[in-house]
């Protein structure tokens, strides 16, 4: 991969930012603040970090238009976070992939795979199912019928997409999480259990990222409903019937009960837990740690 080199004004020009200091110094990495040096750019994206800026030997700092600091080359810019962003894709830009079905994955017949979609050793895919273009999967991530792999979406290790599953365009599903497997449906709870058959499924709408050995069950009738732009961590239990309005944040090890709704923009703080038949209106915060027992409007 070709390295990255730019001058402080064009990573200025590039974030929609201004410089304070030597625009023509050249920028070779992205690093911590604690760790950079010389050809450096590192970044402030939180006040608490302000006090290091004298003393890093960072060759520049990206931060907040309300950071002054005479003597030092700065990139000034609104939001340091997300331009942070946009330049770690600028300097680690993804290697691109060969596309083809390797001859040690199993096709069913009756699916249907790109030729421009990318399918690893080990990856099965069952009849009926359908892989869109552009579309990567890696070893052993299971396709089951009818399931549907969107453009450009990406499947890591051992990703599992149950029967009838839809996922959309440029999701990414990490190692191990598994999409649509049964409902907890059991009617006769500590007496008889009886299994109560999850007949539904799940969709995964565009630009959503599910974290590692994250499970999302399937609905018991209709759809378990993951919403655009929906950003999911690892270790989260997310359960049958469940709708994750557009553009909320779950961290890791929620647990969210069945057919519990949430509005769009929520953002859920780590190891939460949410019974069921409840909804969360747009834009809540919740707290890591609490526990919901009742509708938030």
């Amino acid at each position: 991969m070709k390295k990255v080199i730019k001058t402080l004004s064009e990573i200025a020009i590039f974030v929609g930012g201004r410089i304070s200091g030597d625009g023509g110094i050249l920028i070779e990495r992205i690093r911590g603040i604690d760790d950079a040096g010389e050809g450096d750019l590192t970044f402030v994206a939180h006040s608490k970090y302000k006090k290091k800026i004298e003393t890093t030997g960072a060759s520049a700092i990206l931060v907040a238009s309300d950071t002054t600091c005479p003597g030092k080359n700065l990139v000034i810019v609104e939001e340091p976070y997300i331009a942070l962003g946009r330049l770690l894709a600028l300097f680690h830009p993804e290697e691109e992939e060969v596309t083809g079905i390797d001859e040690h994955a199993c096709i069913e017949a009756e699916a249907s795979v790109s030729p421009e979609a990318v399918v690893y050793p080990g990856v099965h895919i069952c009849r009926g199912a359908k892989v869109e273009r552009k579309a990567i999967l890696y070893p052993g991530v299971f396709i089951g019928r009818d399931a549907i792999v969107g453009e450009a979406s990406i499947l890591y290790p051992r990703a599992t997409l149950y029967r009838r599953c839809l996922i959309g365009r440029r999701v990414i599903i990490h190692a191990g999480a598994v999409i649509g497997s049964d409902g907890f449906g059991f009617a006769g709870p500590g007496q008889e259990n009886l299994k109560i058959p999850q007949v539904g499924y799940v969709q995964i709408d565009d630009d959503v990222e599910i974290g590692a050995n994250t499970t999302i069950d399937r609905g018991t009738l209709g759809r378990t409903w993951i919403q655009r732009g929906v950003k999911i961590d690892n270790l989260v239990q997310i359960a049958h019937n469940v709708v994750i309005g557009e553009y909320s944040v779950v961290v890791a090890q929620v647990g969210i009960s069945g057919s519990t709704q949430l509005g769009r923009g929520v953002i859920i703080g780590g190891q939460a837990g949410l019974v069921g038949h409840i909804r969360i209106g747009d834009h809540v915060m919740i707290a890591a740690g609490s526990g919901v027992h009742k509708d938030i409007p």
